[in-house]
């Protein structure tokens, strides 16, 4: 009987998944506004220099940088992201993966 309790709770403890939010950091030397849009709650965030914000967009999201619609970036949930030259940058997962030969990707994260 012990087994099967056993059993049961390691399969229920592999089936669920951990919360994966967004993760933004300002790698500029000036303030950027943040406007988060998350189905229909709206949020503003003033990131200082080398600030960051976390445990956002829990279920993706749109970023608007500077309030510019032209500066509006779709983000999944687990998504890892920088401001640097008031472009948001795609960092990585927010979860660990192997490491690669390059310390991060460069590419500009997904305009919507």
């Amino acid at each position: 009987m012990r087994w099967v309790k056993a059993v049961g709770v390691i399969m229920l403890l592999s089936s669920t998944t951990a919360a994966h939010a967004v993760s933004i950091t300002n790698r500029d030397e000036h303030d950027h506004k943040l406007t988060i849009i998350e189905g229909s709650s709206k949020a503003d965030h003033m990131l200082r220099p080398a600030q960051a914000v976390s445990g956002v967009c829990v279920k993706g999201c749109i970023v608007r940088l500077n309030d510019s619609e032209d500066d509006e970036y779709q983000l999944e949930a687990n998504d890892v992201v920088s401001i640097e030259d008031g472009t948001l940058y795609y960092d990585g997962p927010d979860t660990p993966v192997q490491p690669s030969g390059s310390a991060r990707d460069t590419k500009p994260a997904g305009k919507s």
